[in-house]
């Protein structure tokens, strides 16, 4: 008789990575217009692409991720997520329903990573502003932010999340903090990371293609 045995998944996950690139779906475009992408925002709806992934989960397990992301930029990330994988770099949550859904669908711990979004730079929490006046770079598409709860935005020792506070201090790293390792594999494609911000203002989520 044939007996099946159930490999645990550390050794099943030798499962190949796999990404995949497409223009938007036309119910995820009309689920951004208006609420997410407005008339005025730098680029048009058809210079962005869902990027698919293959990612590792903060419960040990594979998953698939998705990013609304511009093209010009899809391919190379897709190339950056694949060492991510190899790395075993968890991510909490990065699904559509989390980054665009309705406000019920977004996870109650805040932890989203994304890319896409039509707004405002973030001025520094050093200051009580709220708005920038320039757009960031999420609002091209050519930014990603990682595990935010982990990785947060700082600015003279204090952070505006509370569920961060705890990882402003970068001395002891714990699961989802953006390591050395992660930050090599996003300057591969010329990318900077808002940790290595001089200052006392370091966003330690953010990759993006300009650095800031």
């Amino acid at each position: 008789m044939l007996r099946i045995i159930a490999l645990p998944l550390a050794l099943l996950a030798l499962q190949p990575y796999g990404s995949t690139i497409q223009p938007l779906p036309a119910p995820l475009e009309a689920n951004l217009e208006g609420r997410f992408w407005q008339p005025g925002c730098p680029v048009p709806l058809s210079q962005l692409r869902l990027l698919t992934v293959t990612h590792w989960g903060f419960d040990g397990k594979v998953h698939k991720g998705q990013l609304v992301v511009n093209r010009d930029v899809a391919a190379p990330l897709a190339t950056v997520f694949r060492r991510l994988y190899e790395l075993r770099f968890p991510i909490r949550h990065m699904r559509l329903g989390h980054a665009y859904g309705p406000r019920r669908a977004f996870p109650p711990d805040g932890d989203v990573s994304g890319s896409f979004e039509c707004r405002d730079a973030v001025p520094s929490p050093c200051t009580g502003g709220t708005e920038s006046g320039n757009w960031s770079n999420h609002a091209y598409g050519h930014a990603v932010d990682l595990n935010p709860v982990e990785n947060p935005y700082v600015g003279c020792g204090r952070t505006r999340d509370r569920a961060s506070a705890r990882y402003i201090d970068r001395s002891r790293l714990r699961k989802g903090m953006v390591t050395r390792a992660v930050v090599r594999a996003f300057r591969s494609i010329g990318w900077g990371w808002g940790g290595d911000w001089s200052g006392e203002t370091k966003d330690y989520m953010h990759f993006s293609t300009t650095g800031h």
